[in-house]
């Protein structure tokens, strides 16, 4: 064989070792991505035209999640939050409808004391689901029936399941104290 011969086979060689790697390395982040998104993985790939756009966009959520200032909440603060949720559930054989927006509210209101921006509802969704993707259904579900009930157009079991679904991001809020940190 000529010298000209081995180094196009080193050459060969090296380029398919270059693709697998490559391969390998999206495999692995496709993993962890799926892994960390859960459902919300599954989400973003059904509202992108092909996998590299949404795995994109999933990692712009975890690079902006690492730039917001996310903290704990005193002992203090979450006892008086699981109080006042307490309050607004007992509210709620009164006045389901009215205890729904409180709860919405309250789970504001605990995103805002744990530093998530909370002006924006998608914004919302997308800074939750890089910490909270396990429990990101609850709260969309909940969202839309709380919608719905400012119109005057849910019933009271969907109203109760609203109160449910709320509380699944509540109490991970409330109880999520370094995790990932």
């Amino acid at each position: 064989m000529s010298t000209l011969t081995w180094v196009a086979v080193v050459v060969v060689a090296v380029v398919a070792l270059a693709a697998v790697g490559y391969v390998v390395l999206q495999q692995q982040r496709r993993s962890r991505l799926r892994a960390r998104f859960g459902p919300e993985y599954e989400r973003a790939m059904a509202e992108h035209d092909n996998k590299k756009e949404a795995e994109q966009e999933l990692l712009a959520r975890e690079q902006r999640h690492a730039e917001l200032d996310i903290r704990p909440l005193s002992e203090e603060t979450r006892n008086s939050y699981a109080k006042r949720w307490t309050e607004v559930q007992e509210r709620f054989v009164d006045a389901p409808g009215f205890a729904v927006t409180e709860a919405d509210q309250l789970v504001t209101s605990v995103m805002s004391d744990r530093g998530y921006p909370t002006d924006d509802f998608e914004q919302r969704l997308s800074d939750l689901s890089v910490a909270h993707a396990s429990t990101l259904d609850h709260y969309r579900t909940a969202h839309e029936i709380s919608g719905r009930a400012a119109r005057k157009e849910a019933s009271t079991e969907e109203l109760r399941q609203a109160m449910v679904h709320y509380r699944a991001l509540f109490e991970e809020l409330l109880e999520e104290t370094t995790r990932g940190r």
